[in-house]
Order: structure tokens, then C-alpha cells, then sequence
């Protein structure tokens, strides 16, 4: 099979379409024959030489797929060869097959393309488990996120809705923040401006219950600042920094909290592992996109072979939701 192969930590040009071993599936996996795959953060830190594959996982880029399964490990039920499906992985999206363990699959939701679902079970397994299960965002809350037109914050604020929460967003063009709206938020703020005072003056000086940051240190100040009483800060992204200073005083007497996630390294097993938050995304997420509440937010369609321009274009900014990366078409022939 070809794969993306990593030649080098550095820009996009170091992305090449080169040959590779096919993977065959171990105990209690499948192998996906790719139809799709879409570009996250991730890859491009990956790429950069700042965010290496867990232990174990392939070196080919890419975080998510959909395809259609074409052999089973030993011990997989419940899946048969042919099914349509997507995954959540810990790395070889880009590329022709990949192994990935059945705990980790998802059928393709009923009204979504199978190419379309190459770019869902990343941005929908990181939204719920942090939104539902670490934020425990509740009706008639309110949601901030931080990046409202990305693929997380696409779905985020889809999510927050959803949920019956009310949802202000952040973003940095007149054009993004009306996308924001667009989507179902019901304040845009310019991150710009500063996050407290808009923040304060959205919410009646009460401020937000849950905060989904993408920033890290250079937000923390101001997101802790723009909680309300009992708020809680789910940091799941490091764009601004890992470092800073904290005052746990300021915390203390509002009852925060702060909690920082990520999904790829985790193990399968376990109450917190992948597959558990995969159950969690099937069962609770997956009818909202069936009933139409919430939809994939796709960008552009590019060929995986030039997933170095798909990368050149998220660096450069102006992508809004996800860049998806064709490997075949939806009868399974082979792009380019």
C-alpha cells in the first residue's frame, strides 16, 4: 500500500506519498480499507517534530478514517468484512489501510457521506469527552469556546446547543465570528478584544460555566477571569504556550476548577480509555447527527497524495472546520 510518510521534521513539502508494509490486524482489530481521512492540529505538530506517536502506533500521520473494513482479528464480533465505518486512531490515517482496534470503530452515521465521516471521530470523541464527561456541561449552562471555526469549535458550539447550553465563541475575523452564528452561537467575540469585559458583558457580570481552550498559557489569566462560580476551564490545546504563573487564591473563593485532556495517548481499555469514550460518542452523539442537530463542517476535498498542500493551507490559516483528505472514492477506487 502508499502512506504519507514524515521524511523529516519540517514544513509541509516534508510530507511524501510513499510505499509502506500493509498492516494486518492483530487481536481484536480490524483493517480499514481508507476511503477518507482529514487533517487535525495534531498532524501538523507531528510534522513539526513537536508531538510524537504514542508507543506502538504507527508513524503515518492522521488521527481519524472512514472506509470500509476489509479483515478481522482474532476475537472482533459485532463487525463484519465490507462494513462502512469510521475510526478514531492514534496515528496512520493518511494512507491506504490501517489497523485499528474494533473498540475504537463507528458505522458511518445515517445522512453522512462515507467520505464526509473521514473527518468526524476526532473533533466528535474530543468535543464529548470534554464538553460532557470531563466539563459536565449541563442544560441552561453556558459554553465559551475558544476557536470557533475550526473542526473542534465548528462542532463545539453544535454540541453546546445541543445540549441546551447557551454558547459564546471566539474568533478573529468578521467572517469567522458570523460563521460562529451561523452555527448556532449565540454570542461571537472578537479575541481581540478583551475576554473578560466581553465575556462579563454577554452574561450579565455572571460569567461562563464551562470553557473549551485550545490556548493553554497565554488564555489562562483571562479564562479563569471570565468563569463564573463553580466554572470549569477544559484546556485541550497548547497554541499559546505551555507555561505561566497561576493565583490560586482567585480560584479558590469562586470554586474553579481546571482540567487538561488529551485523547491520542490513551490507552483502549478502561472507564477513561478511547474506547470508552468512542461507546459514550456512539450512544450520545451520533442521534444528534442523524436528526440533523449537528453536521460536519468540511473546508476543502483534497487528495491524500498532496496532503502537503492541505497542510500548507492549514498553516497559512483561513481553513474553517476540516480539511478532509480523499484516499478513495465511494466505491473504492483509488484517488489519482
Amino acid at each position: 500500500m502508499y502512506a504519507i510518510t514524515i521524511r523529516e521534521s519540517g514544513g509541509p513539502e516534508v510530507l511524501e506519498w510513499v510505499e509502506h508494509p500493509d498492516p494486518e490486524p492483530g487481536p481484536g482489530e480490524v483493517v480499514v480499507d481508507v476511503v477518507a481521512s482529514a487533517v487535525n492540529r495534531a498532524d501538523v505538530m507531528q510534522r513539526q517534530g513537536n508531538y510524537p506517536p504514542p508507543p506502538g502506533a504507527s508513524e503515518v500521520p492522521g488521527l481519524e478514517c472512514s472506509g470500509r473494513i476489509a479483515s478481522l482479528g482474532p476475537g472482533v464480533t459485532g463487525w463484519s468484512v465490507g462494513d462502512e465505518v469510521c475510526a478514531l486512531l492514534a496515528g496512520g490515517g493518511y494512507a491506504e489501510r490501517v489497523a485499528v482496534p474494533a473498540a475504537q470503530l463507528l458505522p458511518v452515521p445515517d445522512g453522512v457521506s462515507l467520505t464526509d465521516a473521514g473527518g468526524l471521530p476526532e473533533v466528535a470523541c474530543t468535543v464529548w469527552s470534554n464538553l460532557a464527561m470531563t466539563g459536565h456541561l449541563r442544560e441552561g449552562e453556558t459554553l465559551l469556546v475558544h476557536g470557533g471555526t475550526g473542526g473542534i469549535g465548528t462542532h463545539a458550539i453544535q454540541i453546546g446547543k445541543a445540549l441546551g447550553a447557551r454558547v459564546l465563541a471566539t474568533a478573529g475575523s468578521p467572517e469567522r465570528l458570523q460563521t460562529c452564528l451561523d452555527l448556532g452561537a449565540d454570542v461571537a467575540i472578537d479575541y481581540h478584544d478583551d475576554l473578560p469585559t466581553e465575556v462579563a458583558s454577554a452574561t450579565d457580570d455572571r460569567g461562563v460555566d464551562v470553557i473549551l481552550d485550545n490556548m493553554g498559557a497565554s488564555m489562562l489569566t483571562a479564562n479563569l477571569s471570565a468563569l463564573a462560580i463553580g466554572g470549569r476551564l477544559v484546556i485541550i490545546g497548547l497554541m499559546g504556550g505551555a507555561k505561566t504563573e497561576i493565583n490560586l487564591a482567585s480560584m479558590l473563593g469562586r470554586r474553579l476548577s481546571i482540567s487538561a485532556t488529551t485523547l491520542r495517548g490513551r490507552e483502549v481499555e478502561g472507564p477513561d480509555g478511547k474506547g470508552a469514550i468512542v461507546a459514550a460518542t456512539r450512544e450520545d452523539v451520533w442521534p444528534l447527527i442523524e436528526q440533523g442537530r449537528v453536521r460536519p463542517v468540511i473546508h476543502r476535498y483534497v487528495p491524500v497524495a498532496e496532503a502537503s498542500r492541505a497542510h500548507a493551507a492549514l498553516d497559512e490559516g483561513g481553513v474553517i472546520g476540516k480539511l478532509v483528505l480523499v484516499v478513495r472514492d465511494e466505491d473504492g477506487v483509488l484517488a489519482g
